[in-house]
């Protein structure tokens, strides 16, 4: 074989350097390609753990899952291939299904919406059976000192451990079989919705007066005390007597309205708002102050809250009339001084053989409340002293 140069010249192959053909397979790239491949597929097993048990993948599910929650396990009782969650830890035998996060969101959307303590206090989510908070009473203390003296130890604050009482809410509407295997029928928000209400309406009453056994302690049912924050036993509240027995002073009834916001420390004071049933509602909205102008301003937008003395009105139906030492009205920010504590999710169990033809749906959810800052609430008992 023979090359032609550009000067024309021949060129035998003999003449021609010899280059070593490179092998096959380089040990050193295969060796890298091996490490890419094995990190890769560590990744991706991470990546499917990850998403897998991540809100993302809860999210992602949602509209998926409940709607064969509703088709599979609401209309016709199949429960393959639903979580199940155990309603009793004593009784093995007793359970019900994890149900799905778009039908909790549902569930939690309408009880903010019609449980008013709900809407404005401090709800954590909890994965014990119980809730504890550490509270420090009054604080750290502090001081000035120069630049080189003695810097002294401060006082130690009083941490004070609140447990929140907690208890089974429970629901159990019911719905016939024809119902159920209505395709129109809309099982889910029918669901949601009937499991959201009547939960509100116990929660509701136990935020208020619950007695703390089995269920929330109601901040009512705290003792109470005319004394000052600096004096008053942690987890006593403080309340400002009307001036007459069951009933509002005759004269400027208003001005124990001002003492009552005042009583309330500044930083409180923030974001408070006033809690009172339907009743004293409708005696505080004739009062007027010295002008002749109603204290009471009614809200101009829809959904906005009327106001008294400029703070804003919660209407609590569990709030009780006005009567011989009632406790008729609270005043304060309820997202410090209040905290509702609840576990998980709800858990539904189907029940279609205890009160046939109707389809029974037992639904149950670990709720828990606590006054946890009696300094960020004051109450009105009415009476002279």
């Amino acid at each position: 074989m023979t090359y032609e140069t550009k000067a024309d010249a021949v060129v035998t192959a003999a003449d021609v350097p010899h280059v070593a053909t490179p092998p096959a397979t380089d040990p050193v790239r295969a060796d890298l390609d091996a490490l890419r491949l094995e990190m890769k597929q560590d990744l991706d097993q991470l990546a499917r753990r990850v998403v897998s048990a991540g809100p993302l993948a809860a999210a992602g599910r949602a509209g998926r899952s409940a709607t064969d929650f509703a088709d599979s396990y609401l209309r016709k009782g199949v429960e393959a291939g639903f979580e199940t969650k155990r309603l009793s830890v004593g009784i093995a035998g007793e359970g019900g299904l994890a149900v799905p996060l778009e039908i909790d969101q549902r569930i939690e959307t309408t009880l903010k919406l019609i449980s008013p303590i709900r809407a404005i206090a401090d709800v954590v989510k909890v994965g014990s059976a119980n809730y504890r908070k550490l509270v420090a009473a009054g604080g750290v203390a502090s001081g000035w000192v120069g630049e080189a003296a003695g810097r002294p130890e401060t006082a130690t604050p009083v941490f004070s451990e609140v447990l929140t009482p907690m208890g089974e809410l429970y629901a159990n509407p019911a719905a016939t079989q024809a119902m159920l295997d209505d395709a129109l029928f809309d099982v889910e928000g029918w669901l949601a919705r009937e499991i959201a209400i009547e939960f509100a309406r116990a929660e509701g009453v136990a935020f208020v007066s619950g007695t703390g056994t089995a269920q929330p302690k109601g901040f009512l049912t705290y003792p109470v005390a005319t004394t000052g924050d600096a004096t008053r036993p942690f987890g006593t509240l403080q309340y400002v007597p009307s001036g007459a027995a069951g009933a509002f002073i005759g004269t400027n009834p208003q001005d124990r309205l001002v003492d009552m916001v005042h009583a309330l420390r500044a930083p409180y004071r923030q974001g408070a708002v006033w809690v009172m049933n339907s009743n004293t509602i409708s005696a505080i909205r004739k009062f007027k102050d010295t002008t002749g102008d109603f204290i009471w301003k009614p809200g101009l937008l829809d959904g906005q809250a009327s106001t008294l003395l400029g703070y804003p009105v919660i209407e609590v139906d569990a709030m009780p009339d006005i009567g011989a030492n009632s406790l008729s009205i609270g005043f304060g920010q309820f997202r410090s001084a209040y905290v509702v504590a609840e576990r998980g999710e709800t858990a539904v169990l189907r029940d279609p053989y205890s009160n046939k033809p109707f389809v029974h749906f037992y639904a149950t959810r670990r709720v828990g409340g606590a006054l946890v800052n009696s300094e960020a609430l004051k109450l009105m008992r009415f009476s002279a002293t």
